[in-house]
């Protein structure tokens, strides 16, 4: 049979084993090691472990990471045959000198505490430790929306010593930029990470001196396709939208109105949207140019029909005071006075000047029947049915103000050169 040896378990044989054998009480460890000596280095790692969430309105972000501190504290070494560390959880960091580490620019932070404090320690035999806790930190992150959402941000989370300046604690990365590791799970929603990287530098105070801070630093692009079926997509179909009305016939001034309202009040709801989800920011972003030309396109399409009734409206009334001015022409309409004068022979045209003026003002009162029963009685003439698909022409370019010829070409076009001009310098 095997004879299996049982552990002998020293906790149950020396009580306070750990704090005898660490020295713990014939030390003072609220004095740093080394105390007025040189600076103790205190090296630095990070794993991050989730990058929680990006907010453009708060200007922050959250991230959880294990934070990890090395250095070397001679009196907690212990003697060893075997040259194994000793762990421990988070008690007995309350019985010994750590750093005194804490993050700049930080709003909210806290270190887990489920099912236990997520805190631990490692002593080596020789007085070096190993310092590791999780925590969550939400900190500051100066955002420049002068692109959005065609951006990219870069914030940094500043590591630094609270008390201890540069000649009594002097931190440093322990490995360079391999310091730094991440998870290749991390991901957001509205961000592409493309790097994370760390710095190190000198920050002065002018009441306490200058102290060591490090920087984990990590750049976010944004993703456009969100922003592209929210906000660029709609706009960019309601400046199309408005320019329909171009096509409709300018004596429809309820289609018109309402199509012109429709859409002036649709981009200012999509204006409203997109800035109710940013910070009151004092400088243009850019969806602000694209959105307010964009609103400025759907708002002269409406000032374009307004030029375009007020101008017929003219023209009518001075036709009307011509009309009253030659009574001999007041029998027949201007529009059928036009027809007549494209469409007929001189002889067709006197012969209708034979005509009493009682006559003319009975025909007065039956327009409508007076062309029909011109049009029908010259259908067996080759040269008047030319002349009545003239008349149908003519009656097409009169229904189509000008304005609304050159504002089909105009519109598009001009909107077609901004967006060229705008994807090439933001994108």
């Amino acid at each position: 049979s095997h004879i299996y040896k049982k552990n002998h378990d020293v906790t149950k044989t020396w009580k306070g084993k750990t704090e005898q054998l660490l020295r713990v009480d014939d030390h003072d460890f609220t004095m740093r090691p080394a105390f007025g000596g040189p600076a103790i280095p205190v090296g630095v790692d990070v794993q991050v472990e989730s990058l929680d969430s990006i907010s453009e309105v708060d200007m922050d972000f959250t991230m959880t990471l294990y934070l990890r501190h090395y250095w070397k504290d001679e009196r907690l070494s212990f003697p060893s045959t075997t040259n194994k560390s000793m762990t421990f959880d988070g008690r007995l960091v309350k019985k010994i000198w750590v750093p005194d580490v804490f993050f700049v620019h930080s709003k909210r932070s806290f270190i887990h505490d489920t099912t236990t404090d997520n805190i631990m320690l490692r002593v080596f035999p020789d007085g070096h430790v190993l310092y590791s806790m999780r925590i969550t930190v939400t900190a500051m992150c100066n955002m420049d929306f002068s692109h959005f959402p065609l951006d990219s941000q870069t914030c940094s989370l500043e590591l630094e010593s609270y008390a201890y300046t540069d000649e009594d604690l002097m931190l440093y990365w322990k490995n360079g930029n391999e310091s730094l590791k991440t998870d290749e799970k991390i991901s957001l929603s509205q961000f592409l990470i493309q790097k994370f990287h760390t710095t190190s530098r000198l920050a002065f105070y002018s009441s306490t001196g200058w102290y060591n801070r490090l920087y984990i630093n990590f750049t976010l692009r944004r993703h456009i396709f969100f922003f592209l079926l929210q906000t660029y997509f709609p706009a960019t179909l309601m400046v199309m939208l408005s320019w329909v009305s171009f096509w409709i016939d300018h004596r429809a001034v309820p289609a018109r109105v309402s199509l012109g309202i429709t859409t002036v009040l649709t981009m200012s709801t999509i204006i409203t949207g997109v800035n109710a989800s940013m910070p009151r920011v004092s400088y243009i972003k850019a969806v602000d140019i694209y959105l307010w030309v964009s609103f400025v396109f759907v708002f002269l399409s409406v000032l374009e029909y307004a030029a375009v009734n007020y101008l017929t409206t003219v023209q009518e009334r001075k036709e009307r005071k011509l009309r009253e001015r030659f009574p001999c022409a007041c029998g027949i309409t201007h529009s059928k006075t036009m027809m007549l004068d494209g469409n007929y022979s001189e002889s067709d045209a006197n012969s209708l000047a034979g005509y009493t003026r009682n006559q003319m003002v009975s025909e007065e009162e039956k327009q409508e029947k007076m062309v029909v029963h011109l049009t029908m009685s010259n259908e067996s003439n080759s040269s008047r049915n030319r002349g009545l698909k003239g008349h149908v022409g003519l009656r097409i370019i009169q229904n189509t103000h000008a304005i609304d010829k050159y504002s089909r070409l105009i519109f598009p076009g001009t909107y077609i050169f901004f967006n060229l001009i705008y994807w090439s310098v933001f994108s």
